[in-house]
């Protein structure tokens, strides 16, 4: 199961790892996404989570990923962690506006 929030900034986003994490979801298990590479980069590792890498998108849809656009590409990576093609679609559409998504997933 997924849970999967949105928010502003980075400041906002480590406030809502913090309460994902104080209900158990695994730091391993929780994923930050933006519309720009370095900006993902930096909150991920500001806090202390995960980007979809290799592992989540296996080494087709990584290499894939290199010719895509950059909304395909999102969209893609959202799938790899468990999203339907509609909610990839919606929150890539989110991640448009300047957002932050952050998927939590429940082992």
């Amino acid at each position: 199961m997924n849970r999967i929030e949105v928010c502003e900034n980075g400041v906002q986003a480590n406030n809502i790892i913090n309460q994902l994490t104080a209900q158990g979801f695994s730091h391993d298990n929780i994923y930050l996404f933006t519309h720009d590479d370095d900006r993902t980069e930096d909150l991920a590792d500001a806090a202390e989570v995960e980007t979809v890498g290799l592992q989540e998108e296996g080494i087709v849809d990584s290499v894939k990923n290199v010719f895509r656009k950059k909304g395909d590409e999102l969209r893609s990576k959202f799938e790899s962690v468990g999203l339907t093609q509609q909610e990839a679609e919606k929150y890539e559409s989110i991640l448009d506006k300047g957002k932050v998504v952050i998927v939590a997933q429940q082992h």
